[in-house]
């Protein structure tokens, strides 16, 4: 296939990749940085004649936003960046920050050693990506990361239903909010970095109790940007926590 070259989303497309991955990236980006705005509709045609590649290759791509929740197919309609309601929001919200205790205490008390190289590989590789440039490979990073703590858990059901939860909290478009910030996400990614390097190190220490405090703060600080910067009331994530007994 053929990446026109000129273009800015295609100039730094890894080689040796799948192909169906450096679309992803591509199109992360542009839903990051607004391009796609919540409810946009992601056309295979449109996207494979502005990127030069076959329809194949950016079916699959959507395929893998879809299953990040960056997208969601809509019956005999196509896909489309989601669009939830603020109500939506905060629920996924109570939904994200009960799990992250449990994961992490969980975590803590069955992880390997595995687990804990994996989670600190991952928290240095993201130490310096504090650009807007660097926004995809962050959110993949962060993304991994999570996950990471979920598998350290090594029940395979907590896994599958932390991984329904964290694809249905739309942090997409919280980023995609400050992307207008440029200073306030940038802090806010060295904050992240901060953050997750204190849940790893619980994490490997094994204290339990501190790991659930650690991801608690870790979410909260997300709680507090979502009413900045996604004019969801507090009183609403107030309501919805209360509801989980949070």
């Amino acid at each position: 296939m053929t990446v026109p070259s000129p273009t800015k989303e295609t100039a730094d497309l890894a080689p040796k990749r799948p192909l169906k991955e450096d679309i992803f990236d591509v199109l992360l980006e542009k839903i990051i940085s607004g391009q796609y705005q919540p409810g946009a509709w992601l056309r295979q045609e449109d996207i494979a004649s502005q990127l030069g590649v076959s329809m194949t290759p950016v079916r699959e791509a959507l395929d893998l936003l879809d299953a990040a929740g960056l997208a969601e197919r809509v019956p005999y309609r196509g896909v489309r960046v989601p669009q939830p309601s603020p109500e939506e929001i905060a629920e996924s919200y109570a939904a994200r920050l009960l799990l992250e205790k449990a994961v992490s205490r969980a975590a803590a008390l069955n992880r390997e050693q595995a687990h804990v190289e994996a989670l600190k590989r991952l928290v240095r590789q993201s130490k310096n990506l504090t650009r807007l440039t660097d926004m995809s490979a962050s959110r993949k990073l962060s993304v991994n990361f999570h996950a990471t703590v979920a598998e350290a858990t090594r029940n395979s059901t907590l896994i599958r239903v932390y991984r329904v939860a964290a694809n249905s909290f739309p942090d997409w478009m919280l980023y995609q909010a400050m992307f207008e910030h440029p200073d306030a996400l940038e802090e806010s990614i060295r904050q992240e970095y901060r953050e997750h390097l204190a849940i790893a190190e619980a994490i490997e220490a094994q204290d339990a109790a501190l790991a659930e405090q650690r991801a608690e703060e870790h979410i909260v600080d997300i709680g507090r940007q979502i009413v900045s910067y996604l004019d969801v009331p507090q009183e609403l994530l107030d309501r919805k926590l209360s509801q989980l007994g949070l």
